[in-house]
């Protein structure tokens, strides 16, 4: 899966997520579990982190403004953990396993 996106989300900590792409174990998960990437790309672009400890949600929450990578991390229906990462230069944004990386 590789599209560009280029609408900004909405929220207060909006960035931009550049390429979006996704390994085959990650678009496996998807459609495994009936999911689709898009709900957690708008969460991901919109701040919500997801199950990330509050120290990740801080490091985060700073790493919007100071240009550094972002990683988001949810579960799937099925338990699945996925992960969105956005690298510091927004220029891609990767749905990943952490099983995968």
């Amino acid at each position: 899966m590789t599209q560009t996106d280029t609408t900004q989300p909405t929220a207060a900590k909006a960035f931009p997520l550049g390429q979006i792409v996704a390994t085959p174990g990650a678009l496996a998960a998807f459609e495994r579990n009936g999911q689709q990437p898009i709900e957690f790309l708008h969460r991901h672009a919109a701040g919500d982190w997801g199950e990330v400890c509050e120290e990740d949600k801080r490091a985060n929450d700073h790493a919007v403004t100071h240009g550094q990578r972002l990683l988001s991390a949810y579960i799937l229906a099925d338990g699945t953990k996925m992960w969105v990462i956005t690298e510091r230069d927004r220029s891609t944004t990767t749905l990943i396993r952490p099983e995968d990386y």
